[in-house]
């Protein structure tokens, strides 16, 4: 059996709160009798660590180890039926496995074409859409509690909003996407290098004073993105450049926690060691760290 990332809890640290069964949006997490969080199956869980963030007491971690492969198709399965249609649209791969591909770091077989509660779900995302997306409504809190509408209010102050006097943009090179970025851009070489998630540009007002100055800068999705290969990109451009420090900008909404998991895969596989920094944003656009 091979080796893959999959969730751990430690027992004696969990308080029973239930937060991270909600987090996690292929179910793979229960409470037990004793009011102690499980795994319901490890083929539900997919590694990512969505359920990391919220864990008040530190009782979950990611770690690497024998088991079976994740099963995209087998945790929609799960979902639907415990949750409903809208939440198993955001289970992790489940566009590729509708798809009839395999989905990423799992072996299972694609469910084929939706039918019933499947093909109200499939539908409800359309064509195109992301596994997040559901027909336009705001996605079950159930299936992912960062895909729950919510209102941010701000108070006014009665004052014209004040712009800076020049709006100076911090980008310093084009594309930034990852997929789109070539490892070996003369940009990377001996760079300071910010990975942001997609959101965070729009969360923080300041975002390119306080986090992308200085920087060259790549960003990416790790709930909406096709993600495959992502790791080894990552792990190419920290090998090629020379790169002084990786900052990684993510929102604090639990699936977001996947893309600084990735970094970190990424700088282990690469084998450079470098400063690797974390720098959460609050959906009201303060920096939590």
């Amino acid at each position: 059996m091979p080796k893959r990332k999959i969730i751990e809890i430690e027992r004696d640290l969990c308080n029973g709160c239930g937060l991270c069964t909600t987090a996690c949006a292929e179910g793979a997490l229960a409470l037990d009798d004793e009011n102690k969080a499980v795994l319901v199956r490890e083929i539900y869980c997919d590694g990512l660590g969505a359920c990391l963030d919220v864990c008040p007491t530190g009782a979950l971690k990611v770690i690497e180890r024998e088991s079976a492969g994740y099963d995209a198709s087998a945790a929609y399965r799960h979902v639907l039926k415990t949750r409903g249609a809208e939440a198993a649209g955001n289970v992790h791969g489940i566009e590729k496995a509708l798809a009839g591909e395999k989905p990423a770091g799992g072996k299972g077989k694609a469910p084929g074409k939706p039918t019933g509660a499947q093909a109200t779900a499939a539908a409800g995302r359309g064509p195109g859409a992301g596994p997040g997306s559901a027909g336009g409504r705001a996605p079950l809190a159930c299936g992912c509690p960062g895909s729950a509408a919510q209102e941010i209010k701000r108070e006014k102050s009665g004052m014209p909003a004040r712009r800076t006097v020049s709006g100076a943009s911090e980008l310093r090179q084009w594309p930034i996407q990852l997929h789109l970025v070539s490892p070996y851009a003369p940009y990377f070489k001996g760079a300071d290098l910010l990975i942001a998630a997609d959101c965070t540009a729009f969360a923080l007002g300041s975002f390119h004073q306080d986090l992308l100055q200085g920087k060259m800068l790549v960003i990416a999705c790790p709930k909406l993105d096709e993600t495959e290969g992502y790791i080894k990109k990552l792990a190419e451009i920290i090998r090629e450049n020379g790169l002084k420090s990786i900052a990684v900008a993510i929102m604090t909404v639990p699936c977001c926690s996947g893309l600084y998991l990735m970094v970190e895969e990424a700088v282990r596989q690469s084998g450079v060691k470098l400063p690797l920094m974390k720098r959460v944003i609050h959906i009201d656009g303060k920096l939590a760290a």
